[in-house]
């Protein structure tokens, strides 16, 4: 009977180790895509603004 109380327990564990090693795996997979687009697109935006007054040179004619 103590060897059946013994493999029990180890596959509790076992099953409890795994649950905590999905969430995590989870929550990386939902978190980290975020935080690295957030990271690197404010980096990449082209600054292509235009002026928006400008002067016209004279031509004398």
């Amino acid at each position: 009977m103590n060897s059946n109380s013994q493999s029990a327990n180890a596959e509790t564990y076992s099953h409890r180790l795994a649950d905590i090693v999905g969430t995590a795996i989870a929550l990386l997979t939902l978190t980290l895509p975020v935080f690295v687009i957030g990271h690197f697109s404010s980096n990449n935006i082209p600054n292509n603004h235009q002026p928006l007054t400008y002067t016209l040179p004279k031509v004398e004619k």
